[in-house]
């Protein structure tokens, strides 16, 4: 079996945050949603599984983090150009997200920031490879 990675957030509207990260670009793999949590696909090795806050619960040992006022991680994506970091960006402040911050330029990078319903913080990312500086 290939590696893959899933991301599993607690999220208080599972449609809401559902329909915002399918803005984003996201699709959703029914064969691991259902009620209480929806499996939304980025790549073939990469999900977010978003889950009810009961739901995700039941997998914590600790007490939630109150994403909304606390920082409790950055997940970047990456893109195939700044036009469509900018088109993924736009797509997702359209469906409600919020960006709290100004675009970062980088020289061989640029980067936006995206925060979902939940304030969940998402990196959106173009990185051209060939503008590198030279060690």
């Amino acid at each position: 079996m290939a590696k893959q990675v899933f991301i599993n957030l607690p999220v208080n509207d599972l449609q809401k945050s559902m329909d915002f990260y399918t803005a984003l670009g996201f699709t959703n793999n029914p064969r691991f949603s259902d009620d209480t949590g929806k499996c939304m696909v980025w790549s073939e090795s990469i999900f977010v599984m978003l889950l009810t806050r009961e739901k995700f619960a039941t997998f914590a040992t600790k007490p939630i983090a109150d994403t909304k006022s606390g920082l409790a991680g950055l997940f970047s994506l990456s893109v195939e150009s700044v036009a469509e970091m900018d088109k993924m960006m736009e797509a997702g402040l359209q469906a409600g997200g919020t960006e709290p911050n100004e675009i970062r330029d980088y020289g061989f990078m640029q980067q936006r920031t995206i925060e979902d319903f939940d304030g969940h913080t998402w990196e959106i990312f173009f990185m051209d490879m060939s503008k590198i500086p030279a060690e």
